[in-house]
Order: C-alpha cells, then structure tokens, then sequence
C-alpha cells in the first residue's frame, strides 16, 4: 500500500482571483495536492456582486453555501441557495451566481472530472467582471 503526504491548504493563504466576479480561490488541485480527477475551491461575493457566466464543457460542478444567500442562474432557470444548500451543475450547462442576499456569500465549489487541459476546462458566456485578472491556475494534469 502506497502512502500519500497529506498536504493541508488554507483558504487565507491562497491567492484570489476576480476575474469572473467576486473573489475565486482554488485550493485543492493538480498544481497545489497533486489532484487527479477533480479541484475545490470557494467563492466569496459581497451583496449585489456576481461571478459571471460560465459552463464547464467536460465538468460538473457542486456547489455548497456555507454563508450568505445566492440565486443560481442555470440554463435560463433559477434557484435561490441558502446557507447549507447545494446544487450541481452538469457538464454544458451555463450557470451565473448573483449575491442576493444583504451579507457577504460564501461558497464552497467542486469541479470534476478535469477537462484534458486547464485551458478547456472553463468557457465564458458572458464577459468577465475583470477580464484583466489572471485565470485560477488550477495547473497541470493528465
């Protein structure tokens, strides 16, 4: 039997992104744990800020509220999320998160299997918030 390093990662101290909207950080991934079938991150929004919309062509995508309230736009369909509510996005399906809500949203994402590489793994369907920002990096794999 193989033993594999445990390898923790702390939200504060991963580098965010707002590229899309809202603050991205990737935690675990190819690049930071050596992932191979999937990567985790969180989004943070404040009220009335939104991650723009976006489909994964070869990745579903879970999605977890730990704070705040969201309204999920999927495929011209909407549900509101809630703290301790979760929804997950099939591979196509474009999906938008607006912050609702008064407070600032937390979530929790999940996105799997990896596309063949990082950079056919996201599509943009609307222009991003700040289209200047780098990409998560995710980081190499398969």
């Amino acid at each position: 039997m193989q033993t594999t390093a445990l390898t923790k990662v702390a939200n504060r101290d991963v580098v965010a992104t707002n590229r899309v909207g809202g603050e991205v950080r990737i935690l675990l991934s190819p690049k930071s744990v050596g992932a191979t079938e999937g990567f985790m991150g969180t989004i943070t929004t404040d009220p009335d800020d939104y991650v723009s919309e976006q489909y994964h062509p070869y990745s579903d995508k879970f999605f977890y509220v730990v704070r705040g309230t969201v309204r999920m736009r999927v495929d011209g369909s909407t549900v509101d999320l809630g703290p301790d509510e979760a929804l997950m996005i099939r591979r196509g399906q474009r999906h938008r998160v607006d912050n609702v809500g008064g407070d600032q949203a937390f979530l929790v994402f999940q996105i799997c299997p990896l596309a063949p590489r990082p950079e056919l793994g996201h599509v943009d369907t609307e222009p991003p918030r700040h289209p200047e920002a780098a990409l998560p990096q995710v980081g190499s794999h398969r």
